[in-house]
């Protein structure tokens, strides 16, 4: 990657945020599962300890507690890694939180295969699935630390259960203090006519890496940070689709019902185009350092351009 990128951690910018919005308003409620220093709420518990609840390795007791904290007034932000807190606590969240449209914002670290060394059984690749499926959930993957700091602020304002998805590696901070944030808005990172890289999350850096690759070979590509994956920007992602008449989509998550799937059942119903989706197959991780996995499991910007590359040659 560009060694001009600033990379740093998201969990650093959402502790921060967490933070800020304690001395802003009172009903600001942080719960963790004994991994706050990990998830970096551990800010939140420094400053403001009366406010902070840590209920251990019990994460669905935890859900249903944030459950009840929102049902009085509270705005609750509750965290622990992704794979915990998606799949352990998954009825919870379904009936306690997503039905009722409770106030609840999981904001989950350590997300994807980019965990690195703690293996397949720590490296949850689908619980974006599994987040937005659920009725009245709003599902957001920031692209860097300060997307993360804006998103944290956006959804504290925005009424009813939000999932937001970190990572546990630093990440290339590609937008800046006045780069707005709007959900249910995707950000168009570069123009470009010929096909479309609609990217989320660390998979960003890599569709704009791929584009410079493709200028090589006078293939002029449009790239898109789609971070609210729930409710998709359907309006851009099909104007896109239109105006460049090919899309790949690459994510850090199971090709199996992530975003590309997402983005896939949008243009069957809306406009028809080649497309291809970039991420992880049908399977489960293992073990490794963060850039040997995403190379293994095809998530490079070389995989992109390949890609694209089959697009183009659908195109004509």
């Amino acid at each position: 990657m560009p060694v001009t990128w600033k990379w740093e951690s998201q969990r650093k910018q959402y502790g921060k945020a967490l933070v800020e919005l304690g001395k802003e308003r009172g009903d600001i409620v942080v719960m963790d599962a004994d991994l706050s220093s990990s998830t970096r709420t551990s800010d939140f518990l420094a400053a403001f300890p009366e406010r902070f609840f840590n209920v251990g390795i019990a994460e669905q007791n935890m859900m249903d507690t944030a459950a009840g904290l929102a049902a009085s007034g509270k705005t609750v932000f509750v965290s622990t890694f992704a794979v915990f807190g998606t799949g352990r606590c998954y009825d919870q969240i379904r009936q306690s939180i997503a039905y009722p449209k409770l106030n609840v914002k999981i904001v989950a670290s350590h997300a994807g295969i980019t965990v690195g060394g703690d293996g397949a059984s720590h490296q949850i690749i689908e619980d974006i699935a599994l987040m937005r499926v659920l009725p009245n959930m709003t599902v957001i993957v920031p692209v860097d630390s300060l997307e993360t700091y804006n998103a944290v602020k956006a959804v504290s304002k925005t009424p009813g259960p939000v999932y937001v998805r970190i990572g546990r590696a630093d990440v290339p901070t590609l937008t800046d203090k006045n780069t707005p944030f709007e959900l249910n808005s995707a950000t168009v990172m570069r123009d470009g006519a010929d096909v479309t890289l609609i990217g989320c999350g660390i998979m960003v850096a890599r569709c704009l890496e791929a584009a410079e690759e493709l200028a090589k070979h006078g293939v002029d590509a449009r790239v898109v940070n789609l971070h609210t994956i729930k409710p998709l920007d359907e309006k851009t992602i099909v104007k896109a689709a239109r105006e460049t008449g090919g899309v790949v989509t690459a994510e850090e998550h199971s090709v199996m019902m992530g975003m590309g799937s997402a983005v896939a059942m949008c243009l069957v119903e809306n406009f028809h185009v080649p497309m291809k989706r970039v991420g992880i197959p049908d399977t489960f991780g293992e073990s490794g350092g963060c850039e040997e996995l995403m190379t293994k499991y095809g998530l490079t910007a070389e995989n992109i351009v390949e890609a694209a590359h089959d697009v183009l040659r659908r195109k004509k």
